[in-house]
């Protein structure tokens, strides 16, 4: 029997939006870990608010939402109000009902310096990492690093001498660099000073970049720490070795890594951190000898570190992080961390589903 169509639009309705997210959906672990995270984050966003004056936008709605902006590929902010409007999945995850309307887009420009100030977006980060290490999801003793170029919100036009007399009033200007010698050490960018002119690799375009760099543990490929730093010849290096020591504990790690990182500085100063430099050897003046390739555990770490790969993958993909939508260091870091986030909260979301799903079933 056909249906009837009704043009009458109901006037009252009562609505479970969890009845209308499937019991097997995947965000419903990924809000459950986020929620456990954000409430052990209380006292801290206590600390960024004053006690007095008009009630905000709660800082566990935004952060969630900007998660929401990784997992789903929203090309802005302003795209992402526009869709909560209408979108219910979304309201759910941000435990928000029907009537409640959508915030604007100015409030995360607004609370932006908040979070940087207090340091959130880091503090989110490490708290989920130890989620995933309480769950037993991460490894304490076998990690790879890698680091990547992201693009900055900045064209190569304007890319000027840094004694340059600026008299365009901002206009941007055409003319042709064909010649002229371009370097860091003499020009700098107008749009961001902090961005730095960079190539991928030999024949490649160079492009104003920031370097992001990534730990992974070899357990589960999730993000055991990241860091966005300035573009410079050493700074995978040295962003390896900042993230090695902040890993507590005295036991003996391993470390998977790329050519770039063979080099005799960084191969002694991992032997002095208690670190085996499981790093893949260039063809000539190789660091690394006998004693570390003649193990099976050097050609299982160079396996595994290729998924990090992966993981820089994702952020880009469908983090949207391949190029940053803000400017500077310390800006593009928040964006990263949170991208950084929203991949571990999808790997753990899946690996807890595997562990419910080979657990026994209690009658």
């Amino acid at each position: 029997m056909r249906g009837k169509h009704n043009p009458q639009s109901t006037m009252l309705a009562f609505v479970n939006l969890d009845e209308r997210v499937p019991p097997d959906h995947p965000l419903r672990i990924i809000k459950q870990v986020a929620d456990d995270v954000l409430s052990r984050m209380s006292d801290d966003f206590d600390k960024m608010y004053s006690r007095i004056g008009r009630a905000s936008v709660p800082p566990e709605r935004l952060l969630k939402s900007l998660l929401l902006i990784s997992l789903y590929s929203i090309r802005s902010e302003r795209a992402f109000c526009q869709e909560l409007d209408y979108n219910l999945l979304y309201r759910w995850f941000l435990d928000m009902d029907l009537m409640e309307p959508s915030f604007d887009a100015t409030v995360f420009t607004k609370n932006r310096r908040r979070l940087l100030r207090h340091k959130v977006g880091r503090t989110l980060f490490e708290e989920v990492a130890y989620e995933a290490d309480r769950r037993g999801l991460m490894s304490d003793e076998h990690f790879s690093v890698d680091g990547t170029l992201i693009e900055a919100a900045a064209s190569i036009k304007s890319f000027r001498r840094r004694d340059d007399d600026d008299d365009t009033n901002g206009a941007v200007q055409t003319e042709d660099f064909r010649g002229e010698k371009l370097s860091n050490e003499t020009h700098q960018s107008t749009t961001d000073p902090e961005a730095r002119l960079m190539r991928k690799g030999k024949g490649k375009e160079a492009k104003l970049v920031f370097m992001a760099h990534a730990l992974m543990d070899n357990r589960h490929g999730l993000v055991s720490d990241f860091r966005l730093t300035e573009a410079n010849g050493m700074a995978e290096r040295d962003a390896a070795l900042d993230m090695l020591i902040q890993i507590p504990g005295s036991r003996r790690l391993t470390i998977g890594a790329d050519r770039g990182y063979d080099s005799r500085d960084f191969v002694a100063e991992c032997r002095d951190l208690n670190v085996t430099p499981h790093v893949a050897q260039k063809k000539r003046w190789s660091a690394i000898d006998g004693r570390t390739t003649w193990h099976e555990s050097y050609r299982a770490s160079q396996k595994v570190r290729k998924r990090v790969e992966s993981i820089f993958g994702w952020m880009k993909t469908v983090g949207g992080f391949r190029r940053s939508r803000y400017r500077g260091v310390e800006r593009t870091g928040l964006y990263g961390e949170l991208v950084a986030n929203a991949y571990n909260l999808v790997r753990m979301s899946r690996l807890i589903a595997e562990e419910e799903a080979k657990a026994p079933v209690v009658a």
